[in-house]
């Protein structure tokens, strides 16, 4: 391979782990998991806490326990095996009693909180997510009890695009928006979604297995071609929120990101009506101080 498409494959796959965007917009020097902004996110990182406590527990007490016997009973100082405590079987039983304990004990909050995150009762919105080689379709099929007419298909952004081709010359590093790094991370049209609303996903796909991921939103979820895998989403802060498919898919795998723009919810419904959408009936749009909240398809 020629030393000039070397360097810019390289620089590409530099500027794509170097992005504050590429771990779920991680903070410098952050050695702990995201909290996330939604309910399943932070079940998530409650349930990783938990664990990660009760493991250091273990490891206190087995690691003490390791360090004081090594140092108390050396053969230098004249100890010698203890038969009566090595063959207890009184020991045995306890020593096997009480981890079996921990696992039932750690299993219940998990299995707690996994039926939770599959629970799609009371959603207020219904989108359909599509896997394609090598891009996402969008269907969002109702709001509020409002049958809705929204479908299209995100892409990966142009400059990404232009980028990614073998000799364009172009470097990665200089794909920003907003002063961040987001090539191979950004998309012509973004998924857009109302906050403080339980959003219901119909995930599946059209050619080969995908996975539909946004780490901020605390879950994954796999695109499969003719089943439909369900998954829900109740995004509470605003922003916009970066995934990318998770499955190996094919040549283009790592150049189908996901982009999730949260808006309030007045704002939605706005860039609803925008687009060709329904509003439930008797709602009105919301406005601000300088009028409804505008958000246009290009815009977003």
């Amino acid at each position: 391979m020629h030393p000039t498409r070397i360097r810019s494959r390289l620089a590409a796959a530099i500027a794509a782990l170097a992005s504050p965007v590429a771990l779920a917009n991680p903070e410098r020097w952050q050695l702990n998991l995201s909290p996330g902004v939604t309910a399943s996110s932070q079940a998530a990182y409650e349930m990783h806490m938990i664990m990660l406590w009760i493991c250091v527990a273990i490891g206190v007490v087995v690691f003490g326990a390791m360090t004081y016997a090594m140092i108390r009973f050396r053969k230098s100082k004249g100890a010698v095996p203890d038969t009566s405590f090595t063959h207890s079987t009184r020991i045995e039983v306890i020593w096997t009693t009480i981890p079996v304990l921990i696992l039932v004990a750690m299993a219940w909050p998990a299995t707690t909180r996994l039926l939770a995150l599959a629970d799609t009762r009371d959603y207020e919105m219904t989108v359909k997510i599509t896997g394609y080689q090598w891009r996402w379709r969008y269907e969002i099929v109702d709001y509020r009890g409002q049958a809705q007419d929204i479908n299209f298909v995100s892409s990966l952004d142009l400059d990404s695009n232009r980028t990614r081709m073998l000799g364009s010359g172009l470097d990665p590093r200089a794909v920003q928006r907003d002063g961040v790094n987001t090539y191979l991370l950004d998309v012509d049209r973004p998924l857009v979604l109302p906050t403080d609303t339980k959003v219901r996903f119909l995930i599946t796909a059209n050619d080969v297995i995908h996975a539909w991921w946004v780490p901020a939103l605390g879950w994954k979820q796999d695109a499969i071609p003719g089943f439909i895998n369900t998954a829900w989403t109740d995004i509470r802060k605003p922003g916009i929120y970066r995934g990318q498919c998770a499955e190996l898919c094919g040549k283009d795998h790592g150049f189908m990101p996901i982009v999730v723009r949260a808006v309030p919810r007045a704002e939605f419904e706005q860039w609803l009506a925008d687009n060709g959408g329904t509003l439930p009936p008797g709602d009105l749009l919301a406005t601000t101080a300088d009028g409804p909240a505008a958000a246009s398809a290009g815009s977003l």
